[in-house]
C-alpha cells in the first residue's frame, strides 16, 4: 500500500474514532466489530469498509432529515451546508459543531500561503451565498487569516466586475465556469480584467484548474495566475496547487489519510497510474468519514512534495489541528489535479471518455463562449452530440466544423458538433452542467 511517511496520522485516526464511537451510529454500524485499538499499520486500514455517498444519502432518506452520521446531540451544531446533488437528485445534507468547522477553516489555513495569498490581499467571492460549503469556508478562513474579504453575493455579474475594480480585488476565488463568464461580460462591457489588480485565482467546485487548455485561457483573459483547490461538503479542503508546483495538487495529509486505489476495487494503485481517491477524515470528529470513496480519479506524482512552509499563527485553531501543522512533512501530489469522475464516463460506440476531454479541445477555441454535451441513450447505442456557442460575431457553423475536426484528430472518433445561437446556452455562477443525458 502506497502511504504517506507521517507517523501521527494512525494515532489522530484513533483518536477520532475513540471520541466518535459510539455516539455516531451510522459509523457504528460500519465498525462494528473494529475497536480503534485495532489499527496499528496501514495495513490495517483494509479492516474498514468503505464508505460511499449513495450510502450516506440512504441513511439520511431513511432517518431524515440529517442521518445518523453525527456524533454528537444535534443540539451540539451550529451550521449547515449541502452539497449540490446526489444521483437520487437529492442533496447530502452536513451538520458541523464549532469545533468541527474550526478544522475545515484550518484547512484553508493551512493552503493559503503555498498559494502565495497574504494578509496584505483583498479577496472577492463573487457568489450569492447559499448552503453549499466550499466559498463560505474559505470566506471565513481567509477574513481571520488578516486578508480583507469582499463579499459579492446579491449582485449581477457587471456589478460584480465594477464592485472588483473599485474595490481593487487581487484575489477572486470563482468556479473556472465563472472564471469565464466574467471575462466573457467584462469584454461586453468594456472592462480589461488584465489590467486589473487581480494577480491570482483560486478555482474550485469542478474541473478545469488543471486542464491545460482552460486554464490558459482564464490566465491569458484575467492576466493572472490560475490555481486550483479541491474539496467536498461531506469531508471539507482536501488539496491544493502549491506556487512551485503548477498543474499538482498537495494532498493536505495533516488532516486526511489518502489512499489511490483501483476505481470501484480495493487495491492501492502505484504514483503514476489513474485511480480512485479514498479520504479518511482526521479532523472534524462531529461528523467523520472512514475510508470515503470519493468516486473523484487521481494520479499520485512520481515523487512527494516537501510541505515546509511555515503556517502563519493562528490562536483560534484548536490544539489538535495545531499539532498537526505541516512542518518539513512530505505530503504526496496529485499530478494533474483530479481528472474526472467514476460516474460522468461516457460510453460511446465502443468508446469511453470523461467531459474534461471534450473540455480540454473545446477550451482550445477562444470563439466558443460556452458548449454542451448531449448524451442520447434512447437508441441500441449511445450517441454522443456536442453544442458550441460562438462568441459574438464569429461564423457559427464554420467553428462547429473546426471542433468537430479537433474531437476527431484528437479522440480518434466522429461526434456531430452544433452551433447554438450566441447568449443561448446556460451561463453557471456554480458547478457548471453541462453533460444532458438522455433516454
Amino acid at each position: 500500500m502506497t502511504t504517506p511517511a507521517d507517523p501521527h496520522q494512525l494515532d489522530r485516526l484513533r483518536r477520532l474514532l475513540t471520541e466518535a464511537l459510539p455516539g455516531n451510529r451510522f459509523l457504528a454500524r460500519k465498525l462494528a466489530g473494529v475497536r480503534p485499538d485495532d489499527l496499528r499499520t496501514y495495513a490495517d486500514l483494509a479492516r474498514l469498509p468503505f464508505t460511499t455517498k449513495p450510502e450516506l444519502a440512504a441513511d439520511q432518506h431513511d432517518h431524515p432529515p440529517y442521518g445518523t452520521a453525527h456524533t454528537f446531540p444535534l443540539d451540539r451544531y451550529t451550521r449547515l451546508h449541502q452539497t449540490s446533488g446526489t444521483s437520487t437528485g437529492r442533496p447530502l445534507r452536513w451538520l458541523d459543531t464549532p469545533e468541527s468547522w474550526e478544522a475545515v477553516l484550518h484547512c484553508w489555513t493551512i493552503s493559503f500561503p503555498f498559494m502565495g495569498l497574504s494578509p496584505r490581499d483583498r479577496v472577492f467571492f463573487p457568489f450569492s451565498f447559499g448552503p453549499f460549503i466550499g466559498f463560505w469556508s474559505a470566506f471565513e478562513a481567509a477574513a481571520r487569516f488578516g486578508a480583507l474579504v469582499l463579499p459579492g453575493g446579491g449582485m449581477t455579474s457587471t456589478a460584480r466586475l465594477r464592485f472588483l475594480v473599485e474595490h481593487e480585488a487581487t484575489v477572486v476565488f470563482a468556479t473556472p465556469t465563472y472564471a469565464l463568464h466574467l471575462a466573457e461580460v467584462a469584454v461586453k462591457e468594456g472592462i480589461d480584467l488584465a489590467a486589473s489588480p487581480v494577480r491570482m485565482l483560486v478555482v474550485a467546485g469542478e474541473p478545469g484548474g488543471t486542464i491545460p487548455a482552460t486554464r490558459r485561457r482564464i490566465e491569458q483573459v484575467w492576466g493572472a495566475r490560475v490555481f486550483d483547490h479541491y474539496g467536498m461538503t461531506e469531508i471539507g479542503p482536501v488539496a491544493v496547487e502549491a506556487e512551485d508546483t503548477p498543474g499538482e495538487m498537495l494532498l493536505l495529509e495533516s488532516e486526511y489519510l489518502c489512499e489511490v486505489l483501483a476505481p470501484n476495487g480495493p487495491d492501492p494503485v502505484p504514483p503514476g497510474e489513474f485511480g480512485e481517491l479514498v479520504v479518511t477524515s482526521l479532523a472534524r470528529a462531529a461528523s467523520p468519514l472512514v475510508r470515503y470513496r470519493t468516486g473523484d480519479l487521481v494520479r499520485l506524482a512520481q515523487t512527494s512534495a516537501q510541505a515546509g512552509r511555515p503556517v502563519p499563527p493562528e490562536p483560534s485553531v484548536p490544539p489538535v489541528a495545531q499539532a498537526s501543522r505541516p512542518v518539513q512533512r512530505p505530503w504526496r501530489r496529485l499530478a494533474g489535479g483530479v481528472l474526472g469522475r467514476a460516474d460522468d464516463m461516457i460510453h460511446v460506440r465502443g468508446n469511453n471518455l470523461y467531459p474534461g476531454a471534450i473540455e480540454a479541445i473545446v477550451r482550445r477555441f477562444p470563439e466558443v463562449a460556452e458548449y454542451r454535451i448531449h448524451v442520447d441513450r434512447s437508441g441500441p447505442l449511445a450517441d454522443l452530440r456536442l453544442e458550441v456557442e460562438p462568441a459574438a460575431g464569429c461564423d457559427g457553423p464554420g467553428l462547429a466544423e473546426r471542433v468537430s475536426r479537433a474531437v476527431r484528430d484528437e479522440l480518434l472518433f466522429r461526434v456531430e458538433v452544433a452551433a447554438a445561437d450566441t447568449g443561448t446556452l446556460p451561463r453557471f455562477e456554480m458547478k457548471a452542467k453541462r453533460l444532458v443525458r438522455h433516454g
